[in-house]
């Protein structure tokens, strides 16, 4: 192994011990927005900041294929998926994902989740002591797919549940963990084939506005439908990232324990405060660490050359902690989202710019929705007390949650049918 060697690996492993604040220290320490690392053995541009993400966002300087790196291809991201696409292709294919979560569809979803939630509290209180994470991943597998259009019988919901999150759970793990997601991503994408498969030849029949409908039915530039399997990723880039949600609802919990007088302030109020208080829990709690693309061509930003053809990672997290834009970026304060909404590209948790033409997650509507849902739940319909309230986030797990879990105990509910 040589020095360059030696570095990379350095790298990669300093990455890999704090993914969502490597970016953003490494760049204070070298006083710049933008540095170059090797990463994987590959020379790789990191960029942190508002300005910084204006920059990426410029399709004229980025692409967007080939960027993902092949073990989240093979996991999180599926083959063939819109996360891969630049122009034209990219364009249809992303309005066919805004045709999904239309305002109605979103509303629905969040329906759909309520009526599972309540379905759920009551065996959480039987219980009475739960795992908070795991018991959302099943109750949005559950919800998400019966607004879908997915067929998800009874006998197979434990194990669908399991494949779905090891999607996003375990893809950025290593070791077994990460064989588990390459297994699920496998054995998913098959099962979401045959759901399109079954859609076309009418042995299904999902309502027009369903996910599985819209997705079979797509049709791609050329006027020709997608491939059985890539429209499968691209159901399951619709299931998966709802259930993903459970990571955010986690936070949800979380951030209301560590912040009690918001607590009773939600819990005494009418709903109108809602929203700012789950957009301040994405700006500061770790969700997605970082997003890829290629330099299309070379050009020089912020005293930095990128090269044509590198692969650079523009840093979500310190981006959502740049104090040029965020007045105490580590305070949290869910005022701050009461007024205007923030520049698009200084609230970054799910990417940045305008979704319909930037790649941006067309899906943050429904995370954002499905989290004021979960707030509405813990504030005004449980009775619950954290049995580790105040246990540290743990930065070094993708996706991140508090240490050793969620636990809470159920003691009663108010929810009503």
């Amino acid at each position: 192994m040589n020095l360059s060697d030696l570095k990379s690996a350095g790298s990669t492993i300093a990455l890999l011990r704090d993914p969502y604040r490597f970016i953003s220290r490494r760049a204070s320490e070298l006083g710049a927005d933008a540095f170059l690392t090797r990463l994987l053995l590959r020379p790789t541009t990191c960029m942190t900041g508002v300005e910084a993400a204006g920059v990426f966002y410029d399709p004229a300087r980025f692409q967007r294929a080939g960027a993902a790196p092949g073990a989240l291809q093979k996991t999180l991201f599926g083959q063939g998926g819109v996360q891969g696409l630049d122009g034209e292709d990219h364009r249809q294919r992303k309005a066919m994902f805004l045709q999904i979560v239309q305002p109605d569809r979103v509303e629905a979803l969040a329906e759909s989740v309520t009526r599972s939630w309540r379905r759920a509290v009551d065996d959480w209180e039987a219980v009475g002591r739960i795992q908070l994470y795991p018991r959302l991943q099943e109750l949005l597998t559950l919800a998400v797919c019966e607004w879908a259009g997915v067929p998800l019988p009874a006998a197979e919901v434990e194990d669908r549940t399991r494949q779905l999150s090891a999607l996003f759970d375990e893809a950025g793990q290593i070791g077994v963990s990460h064989l588990r997601s390459r297994a699920a991503r496998r054995a998913a994408d098959r099962w979401a084939a045959a759901v399109i498969d079954h859609v076309r030849a009418g042995k299904l029949d999902p309502p027009p506005s369903s996910a599985a409908y819209v997705v079979a039915h797509h049709r791609e530039p050329n006027g020709r439908p997608m491939a059985s399997r890539v429209a499968g990723v691209e159901l399951l880039n619709v299931l998966r990232p709802t259930i993903a949600t459970a990571v955010y609802i986690t936070l949800v919990a979380h951030a209301l324990d560590a912040h009690p007088a918001w607590r009773k302030r939600l819990a005494t109020g009418d709903g109108s405060e809602d929203t700012a208080f789950v957009e301040e829990v994405r700006r500061p709690y770790p969700f997605f660490p970082a997003v890829a693309a290629v330099v299309r061509e070379d050009f020089h930003w912020g005293g930095h050359l990128f090269v044509k053809g590198r692969r650079v990672l523009l840093d979500l997290y310190g981006t959502n902690h740049d104090n040029r834009y965020w007045i105490n970026p580590e305070r949290f304060d869910p005022e701050r989202f009461l007024g205007e909404e923030p520049d698009r590209f200084a609230f970054v948790p799910q990417g940045g710019g305008d979704p319909a033409a930037h790649h941006r997650c067309p899906g943050e509507p429904i995370a954002t929705r499905l989290m004021v849902v979960a707030l509405d739940q813990f504030v005004r319909h449980m009775t619950y007390t954290a049995v580790a309230p105040s246990a540290p986030v743990d930065f070094g797990r993708l996706p991140a949650l508090p240490t050793g879990g969620y636990p809470i105990r159920l003691v009663a509910t108010g929810i009503s049918a």
